[in-house]
């Protein structure tokens, strides 16, 4: 497979071609989804709560973001590898932004940075762009957006779903703001099929999306570890996934133990 780049991910929104991305944290992940033929893999801070057990992304550090993001670089040889800037660098300012960003894609190796809220910042955006560093400029609903229009708000509401036309109307308008910012890539979350056609159909670069997001969209990123159902939540959980990596990895490591207890020779 030919190395993926950013103008090629654009030319697939063009002729309408889906991309393909996943969320990964460390080196033998990102070399089974490369592998596979992802079209991008997103190192993001959710690694703090899902792989660490921290009780908030805000808790990720930079020096954290840098050693994830080398780990998956080291294990990706042609997908696109973007890597959020944590909490932090943005809040403190563009020059903060940008010093955080240069030390992501000179000692990490991302190809592009992802910056959160970005609707917010779009100077920070803008920065980044003048100094050569592609942006996938994540925007959409949250708490506070869907509350002030009277959205509920939660995983089963599907808010994007339930997008009034004076909200679809925004998120459009901070969807231009951040491709006029230069950003190269949009995370649209909570996009709904609504407003999600509606961005889609109003700007050139790609419109991506996780959580919340659907077919509408020009493409999907999902959590590596979810599509595998790889966390001790899927031993128990009703929810469809690709593969149960905990309940084999349950079974196995079950297998181990009677093995050990009964004087047997260990696979592997």
């Amino acid at each position: 497979m030919d190395t993926v780049t950013i103008p090629a991910l654009q030319q697939m929104k063009r002729e309408g071609k889906k991309i393909a991305g996943v969320v990964a944290w460390d080196c033998p992940m990102a070399r089974i989804a490369d592998r596979a033929g992802v079209d991008f893999i997103s190192v993001g801070d959710s690694v703090g709560v899902n792989l660490w057990g921290h009780a908030n992304p805000l808790e990720v550090t930079l020096d954290e973001m840098l050693v994830v993001c080398k780990a998956v670089r080291r294990g990706t040889t042609r997908a696109l590898v973007s890597c959020d800037l944590p909490f932090g660098p943005v809040q403190q300012g563009v020059d903060t932004a940008l010093a955080a960003a240069i030390r992501i894609v000179k000692e990490g190796g991302a190809d592009l940075i992802k910056v959160d809220a970005a609707a917010d910042f779009p100077e920070a955006v803008r920065a980044l762009v003048r100094a050569g560093i592609p942006v996938f400029a994540q925007f959409g609903l949250t708490p506070q957006t869907a509350l002030k229009f009277g959205i509920p708000y939660g995983a089963q509401s599907a808010p994007g779903a339930q997008a009034p036309a004076a909200l679809t109307e925004r998120l459009v308008e901070e969807a231009k703001l951040l491709e006029d910012a230069g950003a190269s890539m949009l995370d649209f979350t909570n996009s709904g099929p609504v407003a999600g056609k509606a961005v889609v159909e109003a700007v050139d670069i790609p419109v991506i999306g996780g959580f919340g997001g659907g077919p509408w969209l020009d493409g999907r990123v999902r959590l590596a570890h979810t599509a595998i159902g790889y966390a001790d939540k899927w031993l128990d959980s009703k929810t469809e996934t690709y593969v149960n990596t905990a309940k084999a990895a349950l079974q196995a490591f079950t297998a181990l133990i009677g093995d050990v207890r009964a004087g047997r020779q260990i696979k592997g």
